[in-house]
């Protein structure tokens, strides 16, 4: 598990939001994602290369309007690609984290009191999971408090603060870590930022796979 600080540069974070306003107005684009029973989550969330459900998890459409979800932009998968080999530089061994080729995407947006519990991702392919191909996470906006742990119990959880910017990678034996957001700070994003995109209130997280 790799946190490389501020690595996204303001014209990129600009890009990537400019690619998530387009995605968000667009066929299966931002929704409140819930459940059966009524229950939404607190977030909103559109998706790349696949769809994903909290209930019928991974699938070639979207659930609401039969739309085929875009596939994870050229310039985004250069981003991640080099990070992943930036990170590899700060473990002991590159087998710890593979390499992989993103090809599927979640978009959350959370506001203020946006929350996401903790939980595995261990919906990709048995490949995937088995190669501990890693997760990246890009953060964008406001800072969140993450937790982790290798189990559910809230007294051995870690937390870290993910800062606009910042890019979370895990993979190889913290591949299925448990994690979530607990807290989102208000008002914690750049400046700079906020004033070159009139980016609304709240923290943008990408987070990319293998599937």
């Amino acid at each position: 598990m790799v946190l490389l600080k501020n690595y996204i540069s303001l014209r990129d974070q600009a890009e990537i939001v400019r690619i998530c306003h387009i995605l968000g107005v667009g066929p299966g684009g931002l929704q409140r994602p819930g459940y059966s029973t009524g229950h939404k989550l607190q977030l909103h969330r559109t998706c790349f290369g696949r769809n994903w459900n909290q209930e019928t998890k991974c699938q070639e459409r979207y659930n609401r309007d039969g739309s085929i979800p875009p596939l994870v932009p050229p310039e985004l998968v250069s981003l991640i690609v080099t990070s992943v080999q930036d990170a590899r530089s700060h473990v002991n061994s590159h087998d710890e984290l593979p390499l992989m080729s993103p090809d599927t995407a979640l978009v959350n947006f959370y506001t203020a009191t946006g929350r996401l519990g903790l939980h595995q991702d261990r919906d990709e392919s048995p490949y995937s999971i088995r190669r501990g191909l890693p997760v990246v996470s890009f953060s964008i906006g406001d800072t969140s408090e993450f937790l982790f742990g290798h189990s559910r119990d809230e007294d051995k959880l870690k937390n870290v603060l993910l800062e606009s910017g910042d890019i979370l990678i895990f993979g190889g034996r913290s591949r299925l870590i448990f994690h979530g957001v607990r807290t989102i700070f208000p008002n914690s994003a750049p400046p700079s930022l906020l004033q070159k995109l009139k980016l609304k209130p709240g923290r943008l997280n990408l987070t990319f796979r293998q599937f």
